[in-house]
């Protein structure tokens, strides 16, 4: 749900599946936001990958994305594409991070997501964050997915070309996918800067708009 002139942002809750599912669908938030805005508090949650390589992937790439703020990352050890199976351990660690934090914006999977553990966290939010700006970000893949977006944040062509490299810096174990290259990643966020009249851009989908125009 979104609430218009809610006020300024300092707090921001950003959920993933997968480690480099945040870096991925809003990296470029991330980066647009953290230098705005110094100091804002992102608190990010991980459901797999955690206590190997890809944890300390996940860590040295957050904190690039979220230069100057006051980061807290948790990454969890679910089995990858198995969250269906692990779903009350899913759904305590989300009802964990609502309890400590009141965002402003969550920055979190969509729920038209093809992939099964990115649309069971998707779900998890909408439930966990009832009354808060919730933005589901979309991930590029062989399934084909990606749909008509209700929201954009246009990336500078400076923030653009730095989520890439970040991107192509701290994921070495993703390099071997045919997906993950530079053309892929600034070609979609091209593709949505079209659609709202910037030269890149992240897309999002909103489930619920609540307007406050007389505020």
């Amino acid at each position: 749900m979104i609430r218009l002139g809610a006020g300024p942002l300092d707090r921001i809750v950003a959920v993933g599946a997968h480690c480099d599912d945040i870096a991925i669908g809003a990296g470029g938030t991330l980066l647009t936001l953290c230098l705005a805005r110094p100091g804002v508090r992102v608190d990010a949650l991980v459901l797999s990958g955690g206590g190997g390589d890809r944890e300390d992937e996940e860590r040295a790439a957050l904190a690039a994305f979220c230069p100057g703020a006051d980061l807290r990352l948790t990454v969890l050890k679910l089995p990858d594409g198995r969250l269906p199976a692990h779903w009350e351990e899913a759904k305590a660690a989300v009802e964990e991070l609502r309890g400590r934090t009141e965002p402003d914006l969550v920055l979190a999977p969509r729920t038209e997501d093809a992939h099964q553990d990115h649309r069971g966290v998707a779900e998890l939010m909408t439930t966990a964050f009832r009354d808060h700006l919730v933005l589901g970000y979309e991930i590029v893949k062989w399934d084909g997915d990606l749909g008509r977006p209700t929201a954009y944040q246009p990336l500078s062509p400076e923030v653009a070309e730095r989520k890439v490299g970040l991107l192509q810096e701290h994921y070495p174990s993703q390099r071997h996918r045919p997906w993950y290259d530079r053309e892929a990643f600034l070609g979609l966020a091209r593709i949505r800067g079209i659609e709202c009249h910037a030269r890149y851009a992240e897309a999002y989908a909103v489930a619920k708009l609540t307007l406050d125009l007389g505020a």
